[in-house]
């Protein structure tokens, strides 16, 4: 009868072997670690209006929903949210969910019918992966923003339904993926485009109203968005946007929408609020992209080799995986927390560190971090091209 967990002790004997041990770290609420490993682009998981707006709906509402949206759960202040999300990513209508994570599922499932061909980056989020796996659709996955690939899949499918499944700002090196030109050929060819903004929501676009927006495609009809709430806005949660007919399937069909309890109303409030506050703060914006550019000057002038970012994310490569986690852990030790991504969690078999960068940390205390990330580079860092010695 034990067997099964002698073998789940040996796997994980195998991955410590190969420096992918992951540890949860528990942080307290006077932890005063600079942060860039979170998503709290622009600082507002604690800013006073959307803290407040929270706590009103938690003593209006309780603790929780008390059920699924089609049950008890749907309130006035889901309501509200979903029309102000819409009306900031120019579409007909928007759905919340309880993550952004099963937003993906529930809008790649929906999107599916007999016979329809998913292509999706190879650099897609994980929760992108997932969701065209559940589907059970067949899927191409094509080379990292290579439009000539997506068109050439298409080309070879005449007549089937299809869908192109792409991130805006890519997860883990912060690139901009060709929006306009991804659309132009999947509207060539029929197809549908899935955009999943959620690194973009908040940061780029006009208003912060993300890449879609910026592209020139809010509103068009064959192109649906998802997001998250939990980045740039701070709470958690996740939103899917688009025509109005394709939000009412996924509330009437949408599994990972109707059988799962909805999202806190006291969340919902605080997302809210962080919603009139991230549409107006062009000048957190500012900020980051000044960050993104001190950021980059700064770790290559060291002889790092670092992601061009687009939006708040900044990646810097690692000479493996054990020194990647080491890297990680000195930062740490120095009071500065920085993303680790290791394979599989990484599109390609380079690690690295992940900087996600806050305009809430004290800009004298974001410069030091830059430093103490410098300073605690392995041997071997310095001079990699695209994961190699130079």
């Amino acid at each position: 009868m034990a067997d099964w967990l002698a073998a789940l002790e040996r796997r994980a004997e195998l991955r410590a072997k190969a420096g992918l041990t992951r540890r949860l770290r528990p942080r307290g609420a006077d932890d005063t670690v600079v942060d860039l490993a979170g998503n709290d682009y622009l600082g507002l998981a604690t800013h006073p209006e959307v803290t407040a707006a929270a706590e009103a709906a938690l003593r209006a509402y309780g603790l929780g929903a008390t059920g699924s949206r089609l049950v008890r759960g749907s309130t006035d202040v889901h309501h509200d949210l979903e029309d102000a999300l819409a009306d900031w990513l120019g579409a007909e209508r928007a759905l919340v969910f309880s993550s952004g994570y099963l937003a993906n599922l529930g809008a790649l499932r929906a999107l599916v019918q007999p016979r329809t061909l998913l292509v999706s980056d190879a650099h897609n989020h994980a929760s992108l992966i997932d969701g065209c796996r559940i589907s059970g659709a067949e899927t191409v996955v094509t080379p990292h923003a290579d439009v000539a690939a997506v068109q050439a899949a298409l080309a070879a499918a005449p007549g089937r339904p299809a869908v192109v499944v792409t991130e805006s700002v890519f997860s883990v090196d912060g690139d901009l993926a060709p929006l306009a030109r991804l659309h132009k050929v999947a509207r060539r060819f029929g197809a549908l485009l899935l955009v999943d903004d959620a690194h973009a929501l908040g940061v780029t676009g006009p208003a912060g109203a993300g890449a879609v927006v910026a592209a020139g495609l809010a509103g068009a009809p064959d192109v649906v968005v998802t997001a998250t709430l939990s980045k740039s806005l701070g709470g958690v949660g996740g939103v899917v946007a688009g025509p109005a007919p394709f939000v009412r399937h996924l509330v009437e069909t949408g599994r990972t929408f109707i059988f799962d309890t909805a999202l806190p109303p006291a969340v919902a409030a605080g997302v809210r609020a962080a919603v009139d506050l991230a549409r107006s703060r062009d000048d957190l914006r500012a900020e980051l992209v000044d960050r993104a550019a001190l950021t980059v000057r700064r770790l290559r002038a060291a002889g790092l080799t670092v992601s061009t970012p687009t939006a708040g994310v900044v990646s810097v490569t690692a000479p493996g995986a054990e020194a990647a986690t080491g890297w990680a852990e000195a930062c740490r030790d120095r009071g500065v927390a920085v993303g680790c991504f290791r394979p599989p969690s990484t599109p390609d078999p380079r690690s690295r560190l992940r900087l996600t960068l806050n305009a809430g940390v004290p800009r004298g205390d974001f410069a030091r971090a830059l430093d103490v990330v410098v300073e605690c580079a392995p041997e071997g860092a310095r001079g990699l091209r695209d994961g190699v010695a130079a």
